[in-house]
């Protein structure tokens, strides 16, 4: 069976025609094209703004014209990650996929149900029939997963509707009424090019194997951190000998847990048993204190041809001190939703640039902004007093929960009509649109939900088929059930 002959069926055919279409973020261009020509053909009103935000409308059926217009949204970029031995060109490949044992994956690579899911959902509302519904708006929008730039950009007036229901989260049976805010954190360290000492022995260190995953809500997973394991190895070994860095690389996303990571380094000769020694113990620790959590972890060592030029001594020791330092994880958690991470930061990658440069990024996350501040002045703290030029972004908002939301509560009613149970209402520590929304429209009244997604931002991330099932029977039924306004 493919993807496309999946149950209920509209929805599958619309993600399937989805990971066929490029659409990183910041070059959604292809998506964008596909979502009006996906509008003309079904006779309906679309509109896009200035930075490739889309909006297609539908009228009422008969009867439904006076109900409170609804806006369904989801964002049409995706996080682009692979394993280091997939050929995959995110720009112009589709996405290979394939049924695993009641789940949706991709081969060695992202899957782009988040949120492409929420795309193919908002797709067949509007293409569907015989469904009952008021006047209805589906925005979608661009750039989400690296800086929410099309909910950023997005004007007022270009929405209608009062109440927006976000199809971006990733746990079926759950309602979020809340999210964090975020900013990210950059550290550049400016390096002088020495000459490659004599004598030395030259090897490449590398960290595969872990499962990586969202910065916010896999944060608090225990899931190993490439950079961190790295940085480990180098800060130990450079307690012995004198470690001379040539190059580094680590991660790739601000959103994502750094799944691998390497570096070439030199150490004098009279240490190269050392390497390996150390390499073989980091190795059995990382897997005890990960055994859990990310089991697959690997450590390896082989020797590498000597380099014409290498970070300076004094640079890259600030560079490995700093690293080491640099905090990871959860720092924080909510005292008013139990079980809710409050405030976080993720070490998440570390580039060697042009110029000379060497860039860390690390991301916070907070759903109370003064606590967003505080850690990223932390992290930008520490890098200062290693030596390196910080830059911030201004990041986003998160949204505050409101637990007397009337669509939270027609949501919870619809929800245990079907099912028999009641919903989980909860606040998530990843950051959604909602809070950016609200900057431009107050007065929208709003809950996001979403089948079970599991390894989001990362080639582990799958999504289960019974829950899309599950989620869509409830989006049908609230349609029907939303009141006259």
């Amino acid at each position: 069976m493919e993807v496309k002959d999946l149950s209920p069926k509209l929805i599958w055919i619309f993600f399937d025609q989805i990971t066929k279409i490029p659409r990183p973020s910041k070059k959604e261009g292809k998506m964008v094209q596909f979502l009006l020509d996906f509008a003309k053909s079904y006779g309906l009103e679309a509109k896009k703004d200035d930075a490739n935000n889309v909006l297609i409308k539908k009228p009422a059926t008969p009867g439904k014209e006076n109900v409170t217009r609804i806006i369904l949204q989801s964002h049409v970029d995706m996080v682009c990650e692979k394993n280091s031995d997939v050929k995959h060109d995110f720009e112009n490949d589709p996405l290979q996929t394939y049924i695993d044992n009641g789940w949706v994956k991709a081969k060695g690579t992202t899957l782009g149900a988040d949120d492409g899911i929420g795309v193919a959902a908002s797709l067949a509302v509007l293409a569907s029939k015989d469904l009952e519904h008021g006047p209805l708006e589906c925005l979608f929008t661009t750039d989400e997963e690296t800086g929410l730039t099309g909910a950023f950009a997005l004007q007022k007036g270009f929405l209608t509707g009062d109440i927006l229901i976000n199809l971006d989260t990733e746990e079926e049976g759950e309602f979020y009424i809340g999210c964090a805010g975020g900013k990210n954190t950059l550290a550049t360290f400016t390096y002088d090019p020495e000459s490659a000492p004599a004598g030395y022995f030259w090897f490449k260190v590398s960290v595969k194997g872990l499962n990586g995953g969202h910065s916010g809500s896999e944060i608090d997973k225990g899931l190993g951190n490439a950079n961190k394991i790295l940085t480990r190895y180098l800060w130990t070994l450079n307690k012995e000998y004198p470690v001379v860095l040539a190059q580094i690389n680590g991660g790739n996303l601000s959103n994502a847990i750094p799944r691998e990571a390497w570096a070439i380094a030199g150490i004098p000769t009279t240490g190269k048993e050392k390497t390996g020694i150390l390499a073989n113990l980091l190795q059995s620790e990382v897997e005890t204190e990960l055994k859990v959590a990310d089991p697959g972890v690997k450590i390896s060592i082989e020797s590498a041809d000597a380099p014409q030029t290498c970070v300076d001594k004094k640079t890259g020791n600030n560079l490995l001190n700093a690293l080491y330092a640099c905090p990871h994880g959860v720092m924080g958690m909510s005292f008013d939703i139990p079980g809710l991470v409050e405030t976080s930061t993720n070490m998440a990658s570390v580039k060697m640039k042009e110029d000379n440069a060497i860039v860390v990024t690390t991301s916070q996350r907070s759903s109370i902004n003064s606590l967003k501040v505080d850690v990223a002045n932390k992290v930008a703290a520490l890098f200062t007093l290693a030596g390196a030029e910080i830059k911030a972004t201004d990041g986003y908002p998160g949204w505050k929960p409101d637990s007397n939301s009337e669509i939270l509560k027609i949501s919870e009613n619809v929800y245990l009509k079907l099912f028999g149970n009641k919903p989980e209402i909860k606040a998530i520590h990843a950051g959604l649109e909602c809070g950016l929304f609200l900057e431009k429209y107050p007065h929208l009244d709003m809950i996001s939900c979403g089948p079970t997604i599991l390894g989001a931002h990362s080639p582990e991330e799958r999504i289960d088929i019974v829950t899309v099932d599950k989620w869509w029977k409830f989006l049908v039924e609230l349609l029907k059930n939303i009141p006259v306004k």
